[in-house]
């Protein structure tokens, strides 16, 4: 094969004045076992532009030169691999993605330029084993977030969704011939169901602060806080929160075009997410979250209500000189125009604050509508529907929590059921009556005019079980009536 490059020896020696790199003008290079062996040559890359890649630390010439040609031998896509750093990879992986989500693209970057750079970005692509993978996740582990504690496993999990899907890309473009990410070991994730607020915890989030991670309100909980914002312009906003469990982001997005209020209807059709402070607008992030959602005839009037009330406030601004704009949203500022989602986040903490119940997230308002539909019956196939959800056994893993009265429902009649049946005599009891039924079905026998079979051998064959369940049950009756 005809080799292309060039190969040179270099060492580490400087210069004692300057204490500059000597280079090629090193006195000892001479020396076999003094410096190690380079390459150089160009490749083209998958853009197809010319660079130049450099390679060292080989023990001889002959093995540089080898390791020179294996690498031009190699085609486009391996001698990227081979090339390229993590760097250089993560980022042209993700400057090429065009169909994902300003919020998704958000989140790629954090992890990238926040963890998987400083950790592994000096690594070779072609090179990358879970070995590596594992001790650098390690490190990850060990460092702090902003609030001055250790990353979660939840946080690495994140963090190793997004290197999983950079190296798959790898991997599909043929720059490595396997994803190490996919054979990682990673500490689980506990995925915490949503835990109402009850007593006890209510005096411990007062005494301690602490709180659980996902809580909700009870019935009783949620329809104080209904009651007081009751006056609230977001009082219809609240009350869909609460009862639907809309996303914060289909909330912000939905239309008037989106709500029947002749049929009772209202459509999930596009939301307004952030990614940072910017707002984007799009349709929902799943193809399970487009759903028609049926509304009461409770709801249908509180949202006429508030329709009627936005038109009367448009018709004094504009009465008035000031600006008010027809954009259409359901939920908007006093100019018409749709709220930032954040906006909704800081309003819900304040009216909580000052109505004086626990706290709770927004989206923890999702959560308690499945646990309030699930309490009143609703099986957890429309549950799944409700919410958007596209896997069934996602709504069932997250709502398997019933609130305080159902559970002690449940505790109460299996509690009530035990106690009778520990009662002295009640097995002997249920012996006799036992009996009884079965000599009262065996009289009713007896009375009950048969039909004479012809065949002889199933007369016989019913006398005898007739005498077999009288024999067992004498046995039986025995047994338990015989004192210790």
């Amino acid at each position: 094969m005809k080799s292309h490059g060039v190969t040179a020896k270099r060492c580490g020696c400087l210069h004692p004045e300057t204490n500059r790199p000597l280079g090629k003008a090193c006195p000892k290079l001479s020396q076999p076992d003094h410096g190690s062996w380079y390459f150089h040559c160009s490749t083209r890359n998958l853009l197809g532009q010319v660079e130049r890649v450099r390679r060292g630390g080989y023990a001889s010439e002959e093995a540089a030169r080898r390791a020179r040609d294996e690498l031009l031998a190699l085609s486009r896509e391996e001698q990227a691999g081979k090339s390229w750093t993590v760097t250089r990879w993560l980022r042209y992986w993700l400057a090429n993605r065009k169909r994902i989500r300003p919020t998704t693209k958000m989140h790629y970057t954090r992890d990238i330029e926040n963890f998987l750079i400083p950790h592994i970005g000096h690594l070779i692509l072609g090179d990358l084993n879970p070995r590596q993978l594992n001790a650098a996740f390690a490190q990850i582990a060990k460092t702090r977030n902003r609030a001055e504690q250790l990353h979660t496993a939840c946080t690495l999990q994140h963090i190793h969704a997004t290197l999983r899907a950079a190296l798959t890309g790898a991997y599909r473009e043929g720059l490595i011939e396997d994803n190490p990410a996919a054979r990682m070991e990673l500490p689980p994730r506990e995925r915490t169901g949503p835990q109402p607020w009850t007593e006890a915890r209510i005096a411990e989030w007062k005494a301690t602060g602490e709180r659980p991670t996902v809580a909700v309100w009870t019935p009783a909980q949620l329809a104080s806080f209904l009651d007081y914002v009751r006056d609230d312009t977001l009082y219809p906003l609240w009350w869909l929160l609460a009862l639907l469990g809309l996303r914060r982001g289909e909330a912000a997005g939905l239309r008037w075009a989106d709500v029947d209020l002749h049929e009772g209807q209202l459509s999930v059709v596009r939301q307004r997410t952030t990614a940072g402070y910017e707002v984007h607008e799009g349709p929902p992030k799943s193809k399970a979250s487009r759903r028609e959602l049926a509304l009461d005839t409770y709801t249908m009037r509180v949202l006429r209500q508030h329709r009627m009330r936005q038109q009367e406030r448009r018709a004094r601004r504009l009465g008035t000189g000031m600006v008010c704009h027809n954009s259409g949203y359901v939920f908007t500022s006093p100019d018409g125009l749709p709220l930032h989602p954040g906006y909704l986040t800081q309003r819900l903490r304040l009216l909580v604050d000052r109505a004086g119940l626990p706290p709770i997230r927004l989206h923890d308002l999702r959560h308690g509508a499945a646990l309030l539909a699930q309490s009143a019956g609703v099986d957890i196939k429309t549950i799944q529907q409700q919410l958007g959800h596209s896997n069934i056994r996602l709504t069932a893993d997250t709502y398997t929590t019933v609130l305080p009265p159902a559970a002690r429902e449940a505790a109460d009649a299996t509690a009530t059921y035990l106690i009778a049946a520990s009662k002295p005599g009640a097995e002997i009891k249920r012996q006799i009556e036992l009996t009884r039924d079965t000599d009262h079905q065996e009289e009713t026998a007896k009375n009950t005019p048969r039909q004479e079979p012809d065949n002889n051998r199933m007369k016989a064959c019913r006398q005898r079980k007739i005498k077999q369940r009288r024999q067992a049950t004498r046995r039986r009756t025995y047994r338990t009536a015989k004192p210790n």
